[in-house]
C-alpha cells in the first residue's frame, strides 16, 4: 500500500541552541507548578459567581484555570476557584 505523504527531513539533524533548550525546559517547569483545575469532565459541581450567578451542572469542558458547566439553562463558564463539588 502506498503512503499519501512523505516525511519532511529538513528538520532532522538541525542543531538546537542552548537558549532554545533552556526556554523549553523553563516553560515545562512553569507549566508543572502553575494552578490546575481539580475537576474533570463529568463531575457534578456548583458554580457560584457574582456575575454568572449560582448554577448547578456537569463539567463538559475544562482547562488549567476554567471549567464549562452544562446546566438546564445552557453552558456557563467559571473560574475553577469559584466552583465547588456537589454534596
Amino acid at each position: 500500500m502506498a503512503k499519501g505523504y512523505v516525511q519532511d527531513l529538513s528538520g532532522m539533524g538541525r542543531p538546537v541552541s542552548l537558549g532554545d533548550a533552556l526556554a523549553k525546559a523553563w516553560h515545562r517547569t512553569m507549566g508543572a507548578v502553575s494552578p490546575r483545575c481539580p475537576y474533570r469532565v463529568g463531575d457534578t459541581v456548583i458554580g457560584d459567581d457574582p456575575f454568572s450567578g449560582r448554577r448547578e451542572g456537569v463539567v463538559v469542558w475544562q482547562d488549567r484555570r476554567s471549567v464549562a458547566l452544562k446546566t438546564t439553562h445552557g453552558v456557563f463558564f467559571y473560574d475553577h476557584r469559584v466552583v465547588k463539588p456537589l454534596d
